[in-house]
């Protein structure tokens, strides 16, 4: 009989070991923010300022925002948002999130813009010239 109940131990704790092994990451892991939605408000000033907000949602508590790139290349923005994510064992619980990025805008001419963020696109337009006039 306790040699029964040691193997099971045994057992039970190999099979302990090999699940949480699996969970384990040496390193911290890096990947992009699932983003599942962008929303762009150009607030009431001169100049005008431009702000995308982000929603979207990490896999789990153990990941966060680690990183945010923005880029432009002739009218278009492109804003990347990478996470990192501990190691060791993690709950599996989505944890939802929302970043707010200011674009730089300063200077820019009348016309429309593209915003990609993560992949999700949505696109705003400036009516004058960016620029404040010197009298």
């Amino acid at each position: 009989m306790i040699r029964k109940n040691t193997i099971i131990m045994a057992v039970s704790l190999l099979l302990i070991v090999l699940i949480l092994s699996g969970c384990n990451a040496v390193e911290p892991e890096q990947d992009l923010a699932n983003v599942t939605e962008i929303d762009i408000l150009i607030l009431e000033s001169f100049p005008v300022q431009v702000h995308v907000v982000a929603k979207g949602y990490l896999p789990n508590p153990c990941t966060q925002i680690d990183e945010i790139i923005q880029s432009r290349e002739e009218n278009d923005f492109t804003v990347t948002i990478k996470t990192q994510t501990s190691p060791g064992p993690c709950i599996q619980v989505i944890q939802p999130f929302e970043e707010t990025i200011s674009l730089d805008v300063y200077g820019l001419s009348a016309g429309t813009y593209n915003v990609n963020v993560n992949g999700i696109e949505d696109s705003f337009t400036l009516d004058v010239d960016n620029i404040p006039q010197m009298i």
